[in-house]
């Protein structure tokens, strides 16, 4: 058993009950974790009322509104749980963003703008958090920092598209963080997730053969389940995997190591 009692974690990307940030946040939660979660504003509000009324069944101490593409606004969110926390021993970053128009056109037709984008939100936002969280995780006497990718950054998966080099970009800028946190005892690793099907992933062109595909070609000829993530994450997360830093692991039911 994996006892997280008396760690506090942040988690961006609870979005709804289909997230694989609410899997994880599930499992820390069962585990004994002290949970924080943030928003993105919406004019109707409602991501908010809905991180709040997830963050109630997990019994979150800390919610707070996030916009990673707005350095004051990262700040802002960082201030707030320095007040509150006194550390943090991990931090989970599931955050991904395309724009619609960019995933269901030719790749070599992406914009620049749209580029632009994916990276900014998908992995570079992962570099101002570090960095707003790190007095905290040196005060926890080290911690993890755990982001989330897909295969689609290694392979050219259809209809992917602009999302691939994002994700190569955040799986290599998880290695970079690995390096130079290292000696402060702070790991960071990503997991590299199969296709689930969440409400992010429904807004890939023909997700459905996606998954299928998946399906039929894993080694265990099955697609894996959000929690099956969240239960990787808390052992990534956990002194279980104290001396892992750097890596990407795979949680796809061997779809990665299989030629197909």
């Amino acid at each position: 058993m994996i006892d997280l009692t008396g760690k506090k974690g942040l988690i961006l990307g609870v979005g709804n009950q289909r997230s694989i940030a609410w899997a994880m946040a599930e499992q820390f939660h069962q585990q004994g974790a002290e949970l924080g979660l943030t928003y993105l504003t919406d004019p109707k509000g409602r991501f908010e009322a809905n991180v709040r009324k997830l963050g109630e069944q997990v019994g979150s101490s800390f919610i707070h509104e996030c916009d990673v593409a707005d350095d004051h606004s990262i700040q802002e969110m960082a201030d707030s749980l320095k007040a509150k926390w006194d550390r943090l021993d991990f931090l989970i970053h599931s955050l991904a963003y395309a724009d619609q128009q960019d995933l269901q056109i030719p790749f070599s037709s992406t914009s620049r703008e749209g580029f632009t984008k994916a990276h900014q939100i998908s992995a570079y936002s992962l570099m101002p958090l570090t960095a707003h969280m790190l007095p905290l995780m040196k005060e926890a006497g080290g911690a993890s920092i755990l982001s989330i990718s897909f295969i689609g950054s290694v392979l050219a998966v259809p209809n992917y598209n602009v999302m691939g080099p994002a994700k190569a970009s955040l799986e290599s800028s998880m290695r970079y963080l690995a390096r130079e946190l290292g000696p402060e005892n702070i790991r960071a690793n990503v997991i590299s997730a199969g296709a689930i099907r969440t409400i992010s992933a429904s807004g890939i062109k023909n997700f459905s053969e996606m998954l299928r595909v998946a399906g039929e070609h894993s080694a265990m000829k099955r697609t894996a389940t959000q929690e099956e993530v969240g239960k990787a994450a808390v052992f990534l997360c956990s002194d279980a995997a104290s001396a892992i830093t750097g890596q990407v692991i795979y949680v796809d039911c061997g779809y990665s190591m299989m030629a197909n």
